[in-house]
């Protein structure tokens, strides 16, 4: 079933197209990494969802009904947390998750003072004393101890430290395991790489390329560390390899991922003492897909 459903959606801005025909869709209970460089369209893109801004075209539903003229019965669905949080200055930390909270039936205050914890939290504090990192807590906070269906999280970790950001994977994978759907847009690749069971990447209002990791990784390039008992010839001369480096660990070089097999079974001839393969990172994939694009 389909929680998100975007067609065709163009959003301009006078002469400027912010987005170009861009088409998504996420899927019950799924994690969906959605990324790209500042500027590429992601926060556009979420706040036409959010019904902030109005598409200049195309069809945006979640849960089936009109992102733009159903905004206020989507909204008591979904939980949203921007990348830069702006909180009331007044109010303390708590008040504001006990408000947010509210207005999603009150929430689960269990959940909630376990959560407080998790983040290393000071609710008593007045917002206006939060660093941006604890502004994001409480952001973060509001919307893991809501009942929502949908996460909507633009950039959430900003400002985060390294133990804070395993704190809310641990949130995103519980949500997931609860049959919650979230759309994560991000630039952290590792974040998405450790999360999403489907991604987007998204460039100048356009997305360029979408599907599983799995899917995508055949874009990309496998690297391979070998040492073998004789002398390795003609490597440079097969189509699949790149980038063939001597040192003394051994010779390294990239292959295709698609002709891994066969390159195995190339060096297998030459009595294979020790061999080490890296998987292609997603920022591999990210930095790839750009490279080309500026190349075309």
């Amino acid at each position: 079933m389909s929680v998100v459903s975007i067609q065709n959606l163009v959003k301009k801005f006078g002469k400027f197209t912010a987005l170009n025909g861009v088409n998504l869709e996420l899927k019950e209970g799924e994690v969906y990494g959605f990324i790209g460089p500042n500027g590429a369209g992601k926060s556009t893109t979420i706040r036409v969802l959010l019904g902030i801004l109005q598409a200049t075209s195309g069809n945006v539903t979640i849960f089936g009904k009109d992102a733009w003229r159903d905004a206020v019965e989507i909204h008591k669905r979904i939980a949203y947390v921007p990348g830069d949080v702006n909180l009331w200055p007044n109010l303390t930390g708590g008040e504001v998750i006990d408000l947010f909270t509210r207005l999603r039936h009150g929430g689960d205050k269990a959940r909630r003072a376990e959560l407080i914890a998790k983040f290393d939290l000071d609710p008593s504090k007045k917002c206006r004393t939060y660093s941006k990192g604890n502004r994001q807590k409480v952001a973060l906070v509001s919307a893991f101890s809501s009942e929502a269906d949908l996460y909507i999280l633009d950039e959430p970790t900003s400002g985060l430290d390294p133990l804070m950001e395993q704190v809310f994977q641990q949130c995103v994978q519980e949500v997931k395991e609860a049959g919650k759907t979230v759309l994560l847009s991000s630039h952290i690749l590792s974040e998405v790489e450790k999360l999403c069971d489907r991604l987007g990447i998204i460039r100048q209002g356009e997305i360029i390329e979408t599907g599983t990791l799995q899917e995508l990784r055949h874009l990309t390039r496998t690297s391979i560390t070998v040492q073998t008992e004789r002398p390795i010839t003609g490597l440079k001369d097969q189509p699949a390899v790149h980038d063939i480096v001597e040192e003394a660990s051994g010779t390294v070089f990239s292959v295709d991922t698609d002709a891994l097999g066969r390159m195995l079974a190339y060096l297998g001839q030459y009595g294979i003492q020790s061999l080490t393969c890296s998987p292609p990172t997603l920022e591999e994939l990210f930095m790839r897909h750009y490279a080309n694009e500026e190349r075309g």
